[in-house]
C-alpha cells in the first residue's frame, strides 16, 4: 500500500521542553488515522511539523514517496490546523471563491464540496450567520477544494454540541469512502473508535502504540478475581506469565490478560496451588481501560 507520510524518529524542543520525543510512525494511503491523546501530549505540534508551520528539532519526515519536496507535498494536503477564518461578511460561495483563487483551482468545484458537507442550501448565506458546526464544516469544504490526497484535521469537533460532532463525523467518515486519507488529531477517544482504522497514542510526546483500532482492541482480556488469600493471590499472579499486570481496589483483584486463558483453567490452577477463589469473572478489555492503562502507565 502507498505510503502518504512517513515520519521518523521526530523530536520537537520549545527551550527544557520536550513536546515530541523520537516520534515514528506512518501512514498508508486510503486509511483514517488518528493520533489520540491528552491535552498537552504534542498531537498539534506534530502537525505543525509535517504542515511546515512548526520547525522540527531533530528527526525527519517524508511525503508520498520521499523524492517530494514538503513545498510540492502540501499542494495536495488539505489541512485545518486552527478555528475556521472567513470574513463574515461574505457568503460561503464568496468565501470558498477566495480560497480557490488562493489556491489556483477551478471555482466550479465549490457547489460539489458544499454538498459534501452538507451547506449547499446555504452557499448564498454570510458566514457571520453560520453556527459552530456549519463553520467547521465549511472549513471542511475549503480544505478539500484542491481534492487533497490526504485531509489533516486538528480536534475536528472541539466546542461542538452533539449534533455538530455527529454531523462532522458523518462528513469525515463519507470523506474516507471516497478514497480520501484521513489523518486526525483528537483527545476522544469515541472520536478515535467511531471514526479511525487506525491510531497513534502518544502522551508527552512518545508514542505508546501505533496500529489498527481493533487489533489494539483484540486483547485477551482481564479477570476479576476475589479470594480469603488475596495476598497469596497477587504474589501468584505477580509470578505468572500468563498476567501482564494486575491491581486491587475494594478487596477485588483484576488481572490484564497476556495469553488466552479461560475461567475454569485459571480456577482448577488457582485450587491446585491452595487458593479457593470466593469471585472469578472473566471480560474483555475496552479500548477504554486499554488506552487509560498505556497513558497511565507513563509518568
Amino acid at each position: 500500500m502507498e505510503n502518504i507520510l512517513t515520519l521518523n524518529n521526530l523530536t520537537k524542543k520549545f527551550g527544557p521542553i520536550t513536546a515530541v520525543k523520537d516520534l515514528s510512525f506512518t501512514i498508508k494511503k486510503g486509511n483514517v488515522y488518528g493520533i489520540l491523546g491528552p491535552n498537552g501530549s504534542g498531537k498539534s505540534t506534530t502537525l505543525g511539523i509535517v504542515l511546515n508551520v512548526v520547525n522540527k528539532t531533530s528527526g525527519n519526515f517524508t511525503w508520498f514517496d520521499g523524492n517530494t519536496s514538503t513545498h510540492n507535498a502540501l499542494k495536495k494536503v488539505g489541512a485545518i490546523i486552527e478555528r475556521p477564518n472567513f470574513y463574515p461578511y461574505m457568503t460561503a460561495a464568496q468565501n470558498l471563491k477566495l480560497v480557490c483563487q488562493i489556491k489556483d483551482v477551478p471555482s466550479h468545484k465549490i457547489e460539489e464540496k458544499l454538498e459534501i458537507v452538507g451547506l449547499l442550501d446555504r452557499k448564498d448565506s454570510k458566514f457571520r450567520t453560520f453556527s459552530l458546526g456549519m463553520k467547521q464544516r465549511l472549513a471542511i469544504a475549503s480544505a478539500l477544494l484542491n481534492d487533497p490526497e490526504i485531509l489533516i484535521l486538528d480536534e475536528p469537533t472541539n466546542g461542538l454540541d452533539p449534533q455538530g460532532i455527529h454531523q462532522i463525523r458523518e462528513i469525515i467518515k463519507k470523506i474516507a469512502s471516497q478514497g480520501t486519507t484521513i489523518l486526525l488529531a483528537s483527545h476522544l477517544l469515541d472520536e478515535v473508535e467511531k471514526v479511525c482504522s487506525h491510531v497513534v497514542i502518544i502522551r508527552k510526546g512518545v508514542k505508546l502504540y501505533s496500529g489498527r483500532v481493533d487489533e489494539m482492541n483484540a486483547s485477551y482480556g482481564f479477570f476479576e478475581l476475589k479470594s480469603n488469600q488475596n495476598s497469596v493471590l497477587k504474589e501468584w499472579l505477580s509470578k505468572h506469565n500468563d498476567f501482564k499486570s494486575f491491581k486491587e481496589e475494594d478487596g477485588k483483584i483484576t488481572a490484564f490478560l497476556t495469553n488466552e486463558l479461560d475461567a475454569e483453567s485459571l480456577n482448577r490452577q488457582l485450587f491446585n496451588e491452595g487458593i479457593v477463589l470466593t469471585h472469578i469473572v472473566k471480560r474483555k478489555e475496552s479500548l477504554e481501560e486499554q488506552f487509560l492503562q498505556l497513558t497511565n502507565n507513563l509518568n
